[in-house]
């Protein structure tokens, strides 16, 4: 990398000719118009933006934007260039959290600038794929463009598949009655849902995102070589969005199944207590009757003790087998 947090390439004519070259030169190559210029800066300070705002004529609106931590996915168009931010997703599969990563762009005549918040997002994996499409070069920006958004939402699909196996998972696990394994299905599902809305946040954007950007470049593309590709795409969200919105009904029911399973366990534990309390009660009530102070049939006498033993043994036992065949015990 030719400097800390910067990387830089040119293309001449749609030809790799240099990368990594310092910053400071990505003006002059703007400047000749058979180049196409990339930069990408990760958590770049004020003083870099600043002349970055300078050097390429950026709004200053959208250099903003670019470091907002909580800005929302959208694609803005500018008097001298395009605007993009959005979030790529992951999913750990050892901490099972949803990372989420920032990625802005700015689309100018013939260059392609890229901000990001911090390396959680891998661009190698971007520019490895400029490079398997170089035939897409010669479009300019616009090519760029389409590879750094294929590349994020195909870690949609990814992110997404991910939850869907975490989800599955859960669903096996969801019946078992051990309370430990119950507990932690429950957990495991508050979890879930928590990363299924941040994944949301991120899918259900990126919808107009590419609207937008694919509207520029049919107005831009004379010829509409590109558009296949971006229609696709597009096609591309509206499959991520509707497998999450799909996975957040999944995961609702299962959530919404924990509670009923927990009152159903509820209940059963509740009918085990009144049942044994029903049972104790028997020898409770006959020997405390039986042991007033007064005399009664049998008072003082070994078959009167007899009879007592015999009725609670009775009694009780006619209300267990009355409990087990309800199913209460």
């Amino acid at each position: 990398m030719a400097e800390d947090g910067i990387r830089t390439r040119v293309w001449r004519s749609g030809t790799l000719e240099a990368e990594n070259f310092p910053f400071e030169e990505v003006s002059d190559y703007l400047d000749q118009p058979d180049c196409l210029v990339w930069a990408d800066l990760v958590a770049p300070d004020e003083e870099l933006l600043t002349q970055l705002a300078e050097e390429l004529s950026l709004d200053r609106h959208a250099i903003e934007d670019s470091v907002a931590e909580h800005e929302r996915p959208k694609a803005t168009r500018y008097a001298s260039h395009l605007f993009v931010t959005t979030s790529a997703i992951t999913h750990d599969e050892e901490t099972h959290e949803l990372i989420t990563s920032r990625i802005s762009a700015f689309g100018l005549p013939r260059g392609f600038v890229t901000v990001r918040l911090d390396n959680n997002f891998d661009m190698d994996a971007v520019v490895q794929r400029w490079d398997d499409n170089g035939d897409l070069i010669k479009f300019g920006p616009r090519a760029l463009i389409h590879g750094l958004l294929d590349e994020v939402v195909d870690g949609y699909f990814a992110a997404v598949e991910s939850l869907d196996d975490e989800i599955e998972r859960v669903e096996d696990i969801l019946f078992d009655e051990n309370p430990k394994v119950a507990n932690q299905s429950q957990r495991k599902t508050f979890a879930l849902r928590k990363s299924l809305v941040q994944a949301r946040r991120a899918i259900l954007p990126m919808r107009e995102v590419v609207n937008t950007v694919m509207r520029r470049v049919s107005e831009e593309d004379k010829n509409a070589e590109l558009a296949p590709y971006f229609e696709d795409l597009y096609d591309h969200v509206l499959r991520a969005a509707e497998w999450t919105e799909s996975l957040r009904d999944i995961i609702t029911s299962i959530f919404e199944t924990n509670l009923s399973l927990a009152d159903a366990r509820m209940n059963a534990v509740m009918k085990k207590l009144t049942s044994w309390a029903a049972i104790i009660a028997v020898p409770t009530a006959i020997t405390g009757y039986f042991g007033q102070n007064v005399p009664y049939p049998g008072f003082a006498q070994e078959w009167g003790f007899l009879l007592s033993l015999v009725s609670i043994v009775l009694i009780a036992g006619g209300l267990y087998l009355l409990f087990k065949r309800k199913e209460w015990l």
